[in-house]
């Protein structure tokens, strides 16, 4: 009797380790993406961006966020730099540069300073643009680096200035 007692508990310890483990990985999950201002549907991946640029007559209008020394390294062609976002000042210019644009216009933004779940940079931009009232823009997943993940990868780019 006391066996059969003792792999009860044992089994129910076990599906409470599972129970509650789960939770914790999906709870984590869940604050994850509710930290990121935008849906998934306002992402696009460096693959899917390539493509778009060499199929589209009217490729969106890419803005760098970050900052300018990474800019001048190296930045995706036809990307333009209007003040790295995570500053007041550099917030200011991008407000400032975006204020006579429609607000239909197709935006895509990237930094690519670090792994994107602790870039300072990509936030406070999208946060930006969409409070002015944009309605089309879109963040550039780079989850690790630009290096990593646009230029490492093949993907064109202007190198320095």
């Amino acid at each position: 009797m006391r066996d059969r007692r003792y792999w009860q508990f044992i089994f129910a310890a076990f599906l409470l380790i599972i129970l509650f483990g789960g939770a914790g990985i999906f709870l984590r999950d869940t604050a994850r993406a509710g930290t990121d201002p935008w849906s998934s549907s306002e992402t696009i991946r460096p693959v899917d961006f390539v493509k778009e640029l060499k199929e589209t007559k009217n490729p969106p209008t890419i803005v760098f966020v970050g900052f300018k020394r990474l800019y001048s390294a190296g930045h995706i062609h036809g990307a333009q730099y209007h003040g790295t976002t995570s500053t007041e000042e550099g917030l200011k210019e991008l407000k400032a540069w975006a204020a006579s644009l429609p607000r239909s216009t197709n935006l895509v933004i990237y930094c690519g300073c670090c792994p994107m779940e602790r870039c300072p940079n990509i936030r406070p931009a999208y946060t930006a643009l969409h409070e002015l009232g944009f309605t089309h823009v879109r963040v550039l997943l780079l989850p690790d680096t630009f290096q990593a993940d646009w230029a490492d990868k093949g993907f064109p780019y202007d190198k320095g200035e």
